[in-house]
């Protein structure tokens, strides 16, 4: 056997070891009624209940996978409840030091990629501005 396959045979091993504790501490019994519960105070404050067990099943997902959260996301997130939308929100998350460094195309496709993850992290503070009332 190579030691790769060694490696994720420890790997698929300790994955299966930490899934079957969670089903021991009721984990998933805690999970359900939990997202019942919230899906419950969604409805009845009048939100898409189909947009929240979304948003929740993905913090459940988050938190099994042991997922840290994203810097840039951080970053972002703070300056959004620091100081709202701002006009030149991607100038301010640009690194000015690494942008110096790029070629015209390169500033081209740095600048896109930082505009694409400001909008998914704007979503994301958006979703979580919404819901996490019903987390409360």
């Amino acid at each position: 056997m190579s030691k790769e396959a060694s490696g994720n045979k420890h790997t698929l091993r300790e994955e299966a070891r930490k899934a079957k504790l969670r089903i021991k501490s009721g984990f998933w019994a805690d999970c359900q009624n939990d997202m019942q519960d919230k899906l419950e105070r969604a409805r009845a404050q009048g939100l898409n209940e189909s947009k929240a067990g979304r948003y929740f099943a993905a913090q459940v997902t988050a938190k099994v996978e042991g997922k840290k959260e994203d810097e840039f996301y951080l970053r972002v997130k703070e300056m959004l409840l620091s100081e709202g939308e701002v006009s030149d929100a991607i100038g301010r998350l640009t690194d000015k030091e690494y942008y110096a460094t790029l070629s015209y195309e390169e500033k081209q496709r740095y600048t896109l990629t930082i505009s694409e993850k400001y909008l998914r992290a704007l979503e994301r503070f958006r979703a979580e501005c919404e819901f996490e009332t019903l987390v409360k």
